[in-house]
Formats: structure tokens, C-alpha cells, sequence
């Protein structure tokens, strides 16, 4: 028997073997939201996060979120990455919330067991897709300012009625 049936043979396992590799990839990417299709929401500005409790990494818990709208009174994506002292994932967890949960971004320091927790947190349909490992990633990112202007709770609403009253008697005592 000639020797090139079996190089040839070799060289198209190695190939599929690559190619498997490829397949087999545990990173969640952009290319894999074309298969999150669109769907009518169920309130003005409706929209989705990825949510997962301590999945084993970030393609675990993005693979297998629930296509599920957030609550109403949510409005941010939250995720919380925990990991050993590779940096390699032990936990992900990632959820709708409000923003009084996205408060506290950033990482810790390394605790007793030999753990880092990145917790983040943004705004957008869907935006909590890759993983918080540093200071870097570990913020809260949102696509409108956070200021009195944007208040949504009695007191804030209070406050700016109280407000423009005043300046409404004090123009009326101007004339």
C-alpha cells in the first residue's frame, strides 16, 4: 500500500479535528444574538438582558437565558462574575434590575477563599453580554445621564414641583 492514503488520510482528520475546535468554541459573540429574534415588547422602551444565576461561565449563562422581557420597573442589565485566582470563571450571574442595584460597581479584592467578584452594570437591550473582569469592565454604563433631570422617585418629582412653585410666586412677586 502507498504511503499517501494514510497522510491523506491524517491531514483530513486534523482538519476536522480544527474544525471541531472551532465548533466547539466557548466564547458568546455578537454573531450568536442573530439567533435572539425580535419580537414585539410588552411596554414603551421594553427590553432584555441576559439572565442566568452562578452558571459555570458566560457561555453557559448567555446560551441559556430565557428570551424574556425585564420587568417594568427595571431599566439596567446587572452582572456579577466571580472568579478564582486565575482568573478563570467559578460563577456568573446576571439579571434586570433597578438602579439602586447598580450602585456598587467594581471589583473586590481577592477574598480568604481566593475569589474576585466584578459586578457591572448597563443600559440596553441585551447589553450584558460579555463578562466583567477588572476595573475596567466593572462599571456602570448608561446610554442617558444620571441627574435630577431623569428622577423617577416621589421624592425627586416632589422636589422638582416644589421647585418650580417657588419660582413661579417669586415671578409673580417680581410684577
Amino acid at each position: 500500500m502507498q504511503p499517501w492514503p494514510t497522510v491523506a488520510w491524517v491531514l483530513l482528520l486534523t482538519l476536522i479535528a480544527d474544525w471541531l475546535k472551532t465548533v466547539q468554541s466557548r466564547d458568546f459573540t455578537v454573531k450568536d444574538i442573530i439567533y435572539l429574534h425580535p419580537s414585539t415588547t410588552p411596554y414603551p422602551g421594553g427590553f432584555k438582558c441576559f439572565t442566568c444565576e452562578n452558571a459555570a461561565d458566560n457561555y453557559d449563562c448567555n446560551r441559556w437565558a430565557p428570551d424574556m422581557y425585564c420587568p417594568r420597573e427595571t431599566r439596567y442589565c446587572y452582572t456579577r462574575h466571580k472568579m478564582d485566582m486565575q482568573g478563570d470563571s467559578v460563577s456568573v450571574t446576571k439579571r434586570c434590575v433597578a438602579l439602586e442595584d447598580c450602585l456598587s460597581t467594581g471589583c473586590s479584592e481577592v477574598d480568604h477563599e481566593g475569589y474576585k467578584v466584578c459586578t457591572a452594570c448597563c443600559e440596553g437591550n441585551i447589553c450584558n453580554m460579555p463578562l466583567p473582569r477588572n476595573e475596567t469592565d466593572a462599571v456602570f454604563a448608561t446610554t442617558s445621564p444620571l441627574n435630577s433631570a431623569t428622577c423617577l422617585t416621589q421624592s425627586c418629582l416632589a422636589q422638582t414641583c416644589l421647585t418650580i412653585i417657588i419660582l413661579t410666586l417669586l415671578l409673580l412677586c417680581q410684577h
